[in-house]
């Protein structure tokens, strides 16, 4: 049985993985390990701090120690120091944004990129123009930072979340071509934003089939 460990940074997105992994991991072993102090402290200091790097990379040679053929990174905001383990970590790393960010660049011209935090929609913008590159083709990225929506989802009021974060779609969505779900926990909006009538792309499924590629790949090397 293969072992995934995944990697989360808060509550909120571990509980909808869950049916994921069965659909697409289902003979894999998942282990998670939540700190939520993790992006507490992003959004305090407004960037991924050393603390925060020190504690992730931890994180992930724990996951190794543990025997992991993957470890999920499932947070965009802390993307970075997923890449900068992969140096480090004797084991696989997964971002969840990467395949998504791919496919975004890969296919579309002008990309909006929605986030309800400025530390998750700058590494996202920041992996958009690194896979752009790689692809070799130039993309415009639209800003769609839903202010205030984090707030109100901290706040206890969910609805004004998806509020803010529509009419940023809708605003969004007359300058882009398609539209890119920052943070993971925004998948469950992908349907209601789709009626804007431009392509959605969420991390969450792409990002787990991402893993499962990665396991495949490793099981026919050997």
């Amino acid at each position: 049985m293969k072992t995934v460990v995944a990697v989360y940074t808060g509550q909120g997105l571990a509980e909808p993985m869950r049916d994921i992994y069965r659909e697409l991991l289902p003979d894999c072993r998942i282990v998670t390990i939540v700190d939520d102090s993790l992006i507490h402290d992003v959004v305090k200091a407004g960037q991924v701090t050393p603390a925060v790097t020190r504690r992730l990379i931890q994180y992930y040679q724990n996951g190794a120690e543990m025997g992991a053929d993957a470890i999920f990174n499932t947070c965009s905001s802390v993307g970075e120091v997923a890449e900068l383990a992969r140096g480090i970590v004797d084991a696989p790393i997964v971002r969840i944004d990467d395949a998504m960010t791919y496919e975004a660049a890969s296919k579309y011209e002008r990309i909006g990129v929605l986030a309800t935090l400025p530390t998750t929609l700058e590494p996202t913008k920041r992996l958009l123009r690194r896979q752009a590159e790689k692809l070799g083709k130039p993309v415009a990225i639209v800003d769609g930072l839903a202010e205030g929506a984090y707030d109100a989802l901290v706040g206890g009021s969910p609805e004004r979340h998806d509020q803010i974060l529509l009419e940023t779609a809708e605003r969004v969505a007359g300058q882009a071509d398609a539209l890119v779900l920052a943070q993971g926990s925004m998948a469950r909006m992908e349907e209601r934003l789709a009626a804007l009538g431009i392509p959605v792309l969420s991390s969450p499924y792409r990002g787990v089939l991402a893993v499962k590629k990665l396991l495949e790949e490793a099981g026919r090397g050997r």
